[in-house]
């Protein structure tokens, strides 16, 4: 088990009333955000499977996610040490509260989402076996 600590500023700068061009290839890439209040990115992963996943994570708030490309599953735990899938649709946003990741099942960094989240919060880390209610 791990814990990460997010404050604000958690984002880079960002010109505005122009394109972000996000690196291709990258697990996840804040892209901008509103200081004290939100920030957004793009998430890619690099599992191609579930058995490629390891950990779980919690944030202490929900955040959003929007399938933009390819396909990206959903790794939910079902809160008794183990794990549901759900995969993402385009056009349908999925709000996440329960520890999770996600892999792409066309392979390595094969999907992408846009992902919501606030400027500060807090993330518990651990494998699906210690997620229990």
């Amino acid at each position: 088990m791990r814990f990460v600590e997010t404050r604000p500023p958690s984002f880079p700068h960002a010109p505005v009333d122009a394109s972000l061009a996000p690196i291709p290839g990258e697990r996840w890439q804040v892209m901008c955000g509103d200081a004290g209040h939100w920030r957004v990115g793009i998430y890619s992963p690099p599992e191609a499977r579930r058995a490629d996943c390891g950990e779980l994570e919690r944030h202490d708030c929900p955040e959003l996610f929007l399938l933009l490309s390819g396909g990206v599953t959903l790794v939910l735990s079902d809160g008794q040490g183990g794990v549901r899938e759900l995969p993402l649709q385009p056009g349908q946003p999925v709000l996440v509260e329960t520890p999770h990741t996600a892999y792409c099942p066309g392979g390595p960094h094969s999907g992408t989402c846009f992902v919501v989240e606030r400027d500060s919060f807090d993330t518990e880390y651990r494998v699906p076996a210690e997620w229990q209610k």
